[in-house]
């Protein structure tokens, strides 16, 4: 008996001791979970697309139905990236946290300006946007005030963290505040350079090095490259060649190849957000990665 009461006193010791229950943490798109990950590590954190899925477009599945039933915050891009699937999402989840309107629903895009926006939205066109370009996170000025706003938010929802949640960021600003520095240095040769894309996926970052986006492959945004819009493309860039041609990982590279071929430029594919399993798995690894590779096209 003493020793099944000792044995009892123990448990309830540790049950005393143990932490309060990590906030569950919906993530709409890799790089807000890295970021949700960088400023809540004892969160249990869940992103709904991955680097190789075009996020405009996104099946609701059960999985993912489940997942946001189960959230206590959902962390979203917003400027209407999400709008094709993650209304349904919450009707069918039926979570009162993560209504529109409430402290649980955060939107990036609500939290700092957006560039690019459109007087109004073309009709059956996902990826043009009233509200601006929604690929905010790839702007480190951005990002950083969207971590501080995230951050609040975190701690107006579980009050009993909020000194190690203000703790964290205050970590997390330094070390991101460093890493700004040491980016802008490294693409100092990359300032007035020019580059063709895909999409307008990468223009928050070429306008945060100063690099021209000068030609886009899609003749509309969403529509994909066609032959004669390539054409031209060709004739346009053969007396001033450009630094790379860019695309996103989960784009075909047929078109960039293709012009690429006629011009004689390198083709760059990057990732537009996180990949744990290719190494990138924190926001500041990816701006080393992306910049690097822009580097590289100088040689």
């Amino acid at each position: 008996m003493r020793t099944v009461s000792k044995l009892l006193g123990l448990v309830c010791v540790w049950l005393v001791t143990q932490p309060a229950s990590a906030l569950n943490i919906f993530a709409c798109e890799p790089e807000w979970a890295a970021l949700a990950r960088a400023l809540a590590p004892q969160a249990d954190i869940y992103s709904a697309t991955h680097v190789y899925q075009d996020p405009h477009y996104i099946e609701a599945r059960p999985s993912l139905i489940a997942r946001l039933r189960r959230a206590d915050i959902a962390f979203c891009s917003g400027a209407a990236l999400e709008e094709g699937w993650l209304p349904a999402l919450q009707q069918r989840a039926s979570n009162p946290a993560v209504r529109e309107g409430e402290p649980g629903m955060f939107y990036a895009a609500d939290v700092v300006s957006t560039i690019e926006k459109h007087q109004e939205a073309l009709v059956g066109r996902g990826h043009v946007h009233a509200e601006g370009n929604p690929h905010l996170h790839l702007d480190p000025d951005r990002v950083q005030t969207v971590a501080r706003h995230f951050s609040q938010r975190l701690m107006q929802l579980d009050p009993e963290q909020a000194e190690q949640y203000r703790q964290t960021f205050q970590v997390w600003q330094k070390h991101w505040k460093q890493k700004r520095l040491q980016w802008k240095q490294q693409a100092l040769a990359l300032s007035g350079k020019s580059v063709v894309v895909q999409h307008t996926t990468f223009s928050y970052l070429l306008r945060w090095l100063k690099i021209k986006p000068v030609a886009d492959l899609e003749p509309a945004p969403g529509v994909s490259p066609t032959l004669s819009h390539l054409d031209t493309l060709t004739q346009q860039l053969k007396a001033e060649k450009p630094l790379a041609i860019m695309h996103n990982w989960y784009q075909s590279d047929n078109s960039a190849r293709w012009l690429a071929k006629r011009i004689a430029v390198p083709v760059l594919a990057l990732p537009s957000t996180v990949s744990e399993k290719d190494g990138i798995s924190t926001l500041d690894q990816l701006f080393d990665h992306l910049i690097a590779e822009l580097r590289s096209a100088q040689l």
